[in-house]
Formats: structure tokens, C-alpha cells, sequence
């Protein structure tokens, strides 16, 4: 071991598994509406969709369907490392 430790948080590891298990993650079908994700348009403190790993420029989400705000957010945030 190099005596770092792996730190990530069970919101991010969650919203990853959702994306790796889903059979067809591309499928809007299988994607959270903005609701059931508590999205909003503004960010939350400094954290903002443009720094998640679920963004998909220039303005989609992998688990959240319809259009997203570079600037918005949702309870599916996944920081980038």
C-alpha cells in the first residue's frame, strides 16, 4: 500500500452505482426528474453541476433527465476527485 487512504462519500458511491448498474444509463426512462433529484438551478455553496462526475457537457446530466444548469445542483452531486 502506498499509506494513502480512499475516501468517498455513500451519496457519490451511490449515484455511481446507479449510473454502472443501470442497463442503459443514456435511456432518459432511467434517469431521476429534476423532483426526485431536489434539483435547482443554483448551486449549493461551492459545489455546482459543472464540478460533478455525472455532468455531460454542455448541458446533461448521466442520471438526471432533461437540460442541466453548468451552474445547478442536485442531491446526486458526485465531486470530481
Amino acid at each position: 500500500m502506498t499509506g494513502q487512504s480512499w475516501r468517498c462519500s455513500r451519496r457519490r458511491l451511490i449515484a455511481l452505482a446507479a449510473v454502472m448498474l443501470s442497463p442503459n444509463p443514456t435511456s432518459a426512462s432511467d434517469k431521476m426528474t429534476k423532483p426526485q433529484a431536489a434539483y435547482q438551478d443554483g448551486p449549493n455553496g461551492i459545489y455546482s453541476c459543472g464540478l460533478c462526475t455525472l455532468f455531460v457537457e454542455p448541458n446533461g446530466c448521466k442520471v438526471v433527465e432533461g437540460e442541466i444548469s453548468k451552474g445547478g445542483w442536485c442531491k446526486a452531486f458526485a465531486p470530481v476527485d
